[in-house]
């Protein structure tokens, strides 16, 4: 499975889209008729107008975008097409509360392939037209002969976050159908897709939709959000996307969907998110494998997915880097909620002044009604990369959208800081493994065996701190056997450790699973993790 914005120079990509600016675009004309404007006088542009267009889209046979780039666009390198400003006075948007600015991403280097943007103002929606003159180029006469149809790369939205006089950048949509947005005090990490089709296939026969088109509304008096409308497209299916704004110290994003297939697509992957773990404390075993030569203790976006259902509870799986591609799935009937999270936020345990790993936001993904019955999909793809994004997560409906038929779902992202503040109960800080015995002791080492050790904190564990043999582990494990298992009181965080010994077989990926229980009660998460045993 390749990821189009993974690579060598994704992390610079990513940094760029701080800075740089850009430009319109124009898809083949079928698509790129604009609604007909309205205003006061008539209907006013909004979801359903998107939703017609993608219904009509997906009755016509699939167009792939073409690229027909300038030379000079088409060679432009990184450090060329990064120092391209769009030139944002007066702002496009019109926000009459002078807090949302729009920015456009200028067409080169990897994003050669352009969206339509719209804007709807008071009701009416026109093409936002691309211009070299709205934009600074580094090079002395650069932009006088580029086309006026060029078009745009995608856009951002930025907003005073955590200064009334200082703009951020809010939220970012550009290449595929990715995007990615903050709360307060945080900095880019993991991302956000529309959706995903055939994740996690080992044929690399994965499908990536993308949006073809943008209209961005107005926002109103109070300026509370600003709403973006998207129409996304695949050759498998078409959708129109309705994305609600709220910049907040955790911001909110309430995202309604409706997609058309055009052929039967047997696993949908709704709400994907996708993120990087390098390395962290729970799989240095493997990482000393792979002779990371790195000052860094940690390296990731996200260190964990977390999932909750009304009838299984709180889920915690800490993410690994695999030394191949490993896909884990998680039965629920009844989904709550899940999201990739970055729960560790001690500078010390990644010691990295310039990207801050500890600052990178977590997701979480709320469902606005019941999606029924399916699976949360994990896949963790091997990478000596901290560049790449390996780890990709989604919730995969049981059944086969069919062609003809409106699928249609909602949910909120919001941008967290950690997460724990979704439940009481305690919760995992730490994952380690081992060899399962003390070193420089005489005790033999089982054969093909491991220790896993879980450092549980929070809910009321420091309350059973003083009567500790209250307190249970409650472990088990899937093709897999648990040797032993043993808990001790862990004073220096507030809580304890959990210390299970498996026995695993060559080959074959064993889950393992454990919480703590006491005078009864279930009073941490389930904490579930996979190991496996190569024969290297």
């Amino acid at each position: 499975m390749q990821n189009p914005l993974a690579g060598p120079t994704r992390r610079k990509l990513m940094a760029a889209l701080l800075t740089a600016m850009a430009a319109p675009s124009l898809t083949k004309q079928a698509f790129a008729q604009a609604p007909r404007p309205v205003g006061p006088a008539g209907p006013r542009f909004g979801y359903d107008d998107v939703v017609a267009r993608a219904e009509s889209m997906s009755q016509a046979p699939f167009q792939p975008r073409e690229t027909h780039l300038p030379p000079e666009i088409a060679q432009l390198d990184w450090d060329a097409w990064r120092v391209i400003r769009f030139r944002n006075e007066p702002d496009p948007i019109q926000d009459p509360t002078g807090r949302y600015k729009l920015g456009v991403f200028h067409l080169g280097h990897l994003f050669k392939n352009e969206v339509k943007i719209n804007l709807v103002v008071n009701g009416a929606a026109k093409p936002f037209d691309y211009s070299p003159k709205n934009f600074e180029y580094a090079q002395a006469g650069f932009g006088k002969n580029l086309p006026t149809n060029l078009g745009y790369a995608g856009f951002r939205i930025s907003y005073p976050l955590n200064s009334v006089k200082t703009f951020d950048e809010l939220i970012s949509f550009v290449g595929a159908s990715y995007f990615r947005f903050l709360g307060r005090d945080q900095k880019y990490g993991l991302s956000a897709r529309g959706l995903a089709i055939g994740s996690g296939n080992l044929d690399n026969n994965e499908e990536f939709p993308f949006f073809r088109e943008f209209w961005i509304e107005q926002p109103g008096q109070a300026g509370e959000k600003i709403t973006v409308y998207a129409l996304l497209d695949s050759p498998s299916l078409a959708a129109a996307y309705q994305f609600d704004i709220y910049p907040q110290d955790e911001t909110a994003i309430n995202i309604t969907v409706s997609v058309f297939p055009r052929v039967p697509v047997k696993r949908l992957g709704m709400a994907p998110l996708t993120s990087m773990f390098l390395m962290g404390e729970n799989d240095r075993h493997m990482n000393d494998r792979n002779k990371y030569d790195e000052f860094r203790p940690e390296l990731h976006d996200s260190d964990g997915l977390m999932i909750h259902t009304n009838s299984g509870g709180w889920l915690w799986r800490p993410l690994k880097n695999p030394l191949i591609q490993e896909v884990q799935r998680f039965r629920v009937n009844d989904l709550s909620g899940f999201g990739l999270m970055q729960r560790d936020r001690d500078f010390k345990n990644y010691t990295d002044i310039e990207l801050a790993y500890e600052e990178r936001p977590s997701y979480w993904i709320e469902p606005s009604h019941d999606w029924g019955s399916g699976e949360v999909e994990l896949i963790e793809l091997a990478t000596k990369d901290e560049t790449a994004d390996n780890i990709v997560c989604a919730f995969v409906p049981d059944g086969v959208l069919e062609p003809g038929k409106r699928f249609t779902f909602g949910y909120k992202i919001r941008a967290m800081h950690n997460g724990l503040s979704l439940h009481k109960l305690g919760y995992v800080t730490e994952t380690f493994n081992a060899p399962p015995a003390g070193l420089g002791g005489n005790e033999q080492v089982m054969a093909d065996a491991r220790r896993l050790i879980v450092d549980f904190t929070g809910g009321e564990l420091a309350y059973y701190l003083k009567h500790p043999e209250l307190v249970q582990i409650v472990a088990n494990a899937q093709r897999a056997q648990v040797a032993r298992s043993f808990l001790v009181p862990n004073p220096k965080i507030g809580g304890f450790r959990a210390m299970i010994d498996v026995k695993f077989e060559h080959e074959t990926v064993g889950t393992i699973q454990c919480f703590l229980q006491a005078e009864g009660k279930q009073i941490t998460e389930n904490w579930q993790y996979a190991w496996r045993i190569y024969n290297l």
